[in-house]
This record gives structure tokens, sequence and C-alpha cells, in this order.
């Protein structure tokens, strides 16, 4: 073997075979992201400039066509309301209730593995079992449905949840099947916060004559969660954006839906895959609600200031 090729073989294998086993490990991951992620995105940004109906081989092209028709489509702006009212609900009931169960279960002396577990192992559910469950059997509407049972022992008269009619009661369901299976995941962040916090903070506070309780939590505990709780709203947001599964299964059968009642993805499902097909134009709304929660997601972090150092 020659001295090139020792070389070369030398840069391959690396120091113990490193680089080798290297690729091995992280090769056939970044080839399904290259070949599953970035492709698709491509050529979805791709379609957005022509007029693809029923093709992702398209030749007419229409320049920026599709995205002005999408910003001046009604049930686009629609959709971003029905956004705007969902993530109004959902992110500070989600961020509360994950906070309140991390402060329960980060005080648990025994058992506190179980707890964490139990609420936690929701967030490992299905979006789509879980819309199921709550459609099916919680808010089907029917007298035998859970909720309409509950609301009978109190003498109250049946209610049709997933109508899409007034009073709008499918936002209960949505927003109760959302929070059931997000609160845990967000726990665990407000634990892995709460568990950095350092004792020596709340001897000097006892130290200091502050009571335990509200006291303690609004001087100490809270400003120091102030990274994660940047993190948590940035997440809920953008998990909100990207709200379809539930929407989807619990109101695509709903009679009379609504333009309202659809969030952006669900609208650009129907655009894109419904009886028009027109990949073009679902393309430029995706590119446009990429673009969209780009924007939000950095604005938040300059006005939360993500990554500064928490309160000392």
């Amino acid at each position: 073997m020659s001295d090139r090729q020792s070389a070369a073989k030398a840069r391959v294998l690396g120091d113990r075979n490193r680089t080798l086993w290297f690729w091995i490990f992280v090769g056939p991951f970044l080839l399904g992201l290259g070949v599953f992620t970035y492709i698709p995105l491509g050529w979805s940004v791709y379609l957005s400039f022509f007029d693809a109906h029923n093709t992702v081989t398209p030749s007419d092209f229409v320049g920026l066509g599709n995205y002005t028709a999408m910003l001046g489509n009604e049930a686009f702006t629609d959709s971003l309301w029905t956004f705007l009212v969902f993530s109004l609900f959902i992110v500070p009931a989600t961020y509360a209730l994950s906070l309140a169960l991390a402060l329960m279960v980060n005080r648990q002396r025994r058992a506190q593995a179980f707890f964490r577990s139990v609420f936690f192992l929701p967030a490992a559910c299905s979006y789509v079992v879980a819309a199921l469950i709550w459609k099916m059997s919680l808010f089907n509407g029917v007298r035998f449905g859970l909720a309409n049972t509950v609301l009978g022992w109190f003498g109250a008269d049946q209610i049709a949840w997933l109508s899409t009619t007034d009073p709008p009661w499918y936002w209960a369901v949505i927003v109760t099947v959302r929070l059931w299976l997000q609160a845990g995941f967000y726990m665990i962040l407000f634990l892995a916060g709460l568990q950095r916090i350092s004792p020596t903070l709340y001897e000097a506070a006892a130290v200091d004559g502050a009571r335990p309780g509200w006291q303690v939590f609004r001087h100490i505990t809270f400003p120091q969660l102030r990274a994660t709780s940047v993190a948590v709203v940035l997440l809920l947001v953008i998990n909100a954006f990207q709200a379809f599964d539930e929407f989807y299964n619990l109101l695509s059968d709903a009679r009379g839906y609504p333009p309202y009642a659809r969030p952006p993805l669900v609208y650009l499902y129907y655009t894109a895959l419904g009886q028009g097909q027109n990949l073009g134009l679902g393309s430029a709304g995706a590119v446009l609600l990429a673009l969209i929660i780009a924007v939000v997601t950095v604005g938040q972090a300059k006005w939360f200031g993500l990554g500064r150092k928490e309160a000392e």
C-alpha cells in the first residue's frame, strides 16, 4: 500500500476508527433526515411557485401568485384567528397546570418517580387515539357519554359537545384533550428547572423570615424558573400553531364545519389534499405559516430575553 493510500485510510478511519463509527451511527439518521424532511421541504417551496393542481411535477410557473392568493383568502386568515383563540386558551392553561404539577411532584419525598411517570404517561399517547377517546367516550354528546352523565347527576341538560353551532362547546373538548396530552411533558421541563435551584436560596430566605408558600414562590422559585418558563411558552405557542390531529379527528365530520373551527394546518390539509388538490396553493400557505412561526418565535425570544441568565 502506498503512502498516499495509507494517509487516505487514516483520514477515513481516524484514531481508533472513530470517524468510521461516527458515520456508521449518524449516517442513517442524516440520510433519513434528508430524504424525509429536507427534500420534501425544498420541494414544497418549489411547488409554491407553480400552479400545481393534482400533480407534484408542475410546469406552469406563477411566481408569487399563490402567495398573494393565500394572503387574500379569507378562510386562511380565519384559520389564523382560530390559532389565536386556541393559543389564548391552551398556552396559559398548560403553563399553569404543568407548573402546578411540577411543584407538587417536587415536594414529594416518597414515590416521586411514580407520580412523575403517571403524569408524564399521557405524553406518550397518540393524539389521534386521545381525540377519538374524547369524541366517542367522554364528549360524544349522547346521554351515555361521561360528560353528559355527570351533568345529568346535577339535573343539567345534555350538551351536543361537538356541534359547531352556538355556543361553541367543541372548544372545551379540544382544549381538554390537548391539556391532558401535553401537561405532563412540560411538567418534566419545570421539574428539571426546580431541581436546578440551589437549596441555599431557600435557606437564606428562611433566615430572612420569608414565609413558606406564596411568598417564597413569588420571590425565589418563580424568578429562578425564568429561563424554563420562556422555553415552555415558546414551545407551547409553536405547538399551538401546529395543532391538527384534535381538530381534524374531532370536527372533520361535524355538520356545517365553520371556517373558524379550522386552524392553519387543517385548512392547508383540505386545500392541498382535498377535492381540489391545489398543491401549489397549499405549499404557499405552508411556507407562509412557517415564516409566521419563525417571526413569532424570534419575537418572543427577543421579548422574553431568551438566553439571559436566570435571576440571581
